[in-house]
């Protein structure tokens, strides 16, 4: 088993906090307070092993949501102890120049360490579930007169793996997005962790996603096999074309490098979905100029594309005529207090509504539904977009 040079500054970190506060504990006479912190910490080392122990053993589903979980426990106490650590090493910094230690201090950073490890578990076991809608106008120039007010409802990331075959969250969240009446349903990649087999459960609630003009979808870096190890690289494109055949088979139209026409009266606009396209290590699959050769042609387009580096990459600021992208991906690292998301280190377009400078390209960033990594939303609640579009008149 190794273990990625970050996590293991990381690991090193955990471990001499756990020595300091251990000696602290044994410093101030409690005893079994001091034998019950190491049997705590011994225990989550052991469960910690055991979690990359089992991946590394085979990729099963199972195994997966064991190290997720291991992980995350690991996690939650392990962020509680090196902030209340932290804070009890600052507080000596009077003794340096010889004065008593600001006891006050390390106590806040005990009630602190509670509160953060308490938000975790919260994001854990109740926000992750806690679907949010979103509603959002985006005014887009020449979206043509019969396509004034055209609502669509967007999700993304579902990552149904996680859940196995428990369907309450996606039966709940399809039911909230049908309840929208939206005139499109757009879904923006990542319905599974690393293979097909972990969407088959919710196959039946998915397949219930209705609206007039259908559900339309595109594949995520996930959805391509690409964190599994295969036997053969036949076998990895067999899950792949077993995951377009059953999203194909729920009533989905997955755009795969393609484009599709609406039309209401004499006037229509297009859809066009990519596959996955995005900033490395995330391989790329997709191709705009396949999806939709005569890209200035002068017609509406929405494009659908799961990572927003492609449109910061490729389509920002240029003369390239795609007014509105729907992307994903992000999740904005399942993290966000206050509108500030981590995520924003990686992304700049991480979440929400973004334009470029010329205001002629737009971008809506949708932070997922599921989780991956981590069974943990703190903040960043699952999101259903439903964007109306309204009309700008043409100003070129």
């Amino acid at each position: 088993m190794r273990i990625p040079g970050f996590l293991g500054i990381v690991l090193c970190l955990v471990v001499l906090c756990d020595i300091y506060l251990f000696l602290r504990l044994r410093h101030r006479r409690k005893k079994y307070l001091s034998i019950t912190y190491a049997a705590v910490s011994v225990f989550l080392y052991i469960l910690l092993f055991f979690g990359f122990h089992t991946i590394s053993k085979g990729q099963i589903d199972a195994n997966v949501r064991f190290m997720m979980w291991s992980g995350f426990i690991f996690l939650s106490f392990s962020t509680a102890k090196l902030i209340a650590g932290l804070f009890d090493i600052i507080s000596f910094l009077p003794k340096i120049w010889r004065s008593k230690q600001w006891r006050p201090l390390s106590i806040i950073g005990v009630s602190l360490a509670a509160i953060i490890f308490a938000g975790m578990w919260w994001g854990a076991l109740i926000n992750r579930f806690r679907i949010e809608v979103n509603e959002v106008e985006i005014v887009v120039p020449d979206l043509p007169e019969r396509f004034d007010g055209l609502t669509i409802a967007q999700i993304s990331d579902l990552h149904t793996g996680t859940y196995a075959a428990d369907t309450t969250f996606t039966s709940k969240l399809v039911e909230k997005v049908n309840s929208l009446n939206a005139d499109i349903i757009a879904f923006t990649g990542d319905i599974v962790n690393s293979r097909t087999e972990e969407v088959r459960p919710h196959i039946s609630p998915l397949s219930r996603l209705k609206a007039p003009y259908g559900v339309y979808s595109i594949l995520g870096n996930h959805d391509y096999g690409d964190y599994f190890k295969w036997d053969s690289p036949l076998a990895k494109q067999a899950n792949v074309d077993s995951l377009v055949s059953i999203q194909r088979g729920m009533g989905w139209k997955l755009l795969l490098n393609e484009s599709s026409t609406l039309h209401r009266g004499n006037d229509s606009i297009v859809i066009i979905g990519v596959e996955n396209i995005g900033d490395p290590p995330f391989k790329c699959y997709g191709s705009l100029a396949k999806a939709y050769p005569d890209i200035n042609d002068g017609s509406f387009k929405i494009l659908l594309s799961h990572n927003p580096a492609h449109w910061t990459d490729s389509i920002a600021d240029r003369r390239i005529d795609i007014p509105l992208t729907l992307s994903g991906h992000t999740h904005a690292m399942q993290i966000e207090v206050l509108g500030l998301s981590p995520a924003v280190f990686k992304y700049p377009t991480w979440g929400g509504l973004y334009s470029d400078s010329l205001d002629m390209h737009k971008l809506y960033v949708n932070i997922g539904a599921g989780t991956v990594g981590l069974p943990m939303r703190f903040g960043a609640t699952p999101e259903i977009t439903f964007i109306t579009l309204r009309r700008q008149p043409s100003v070129r």
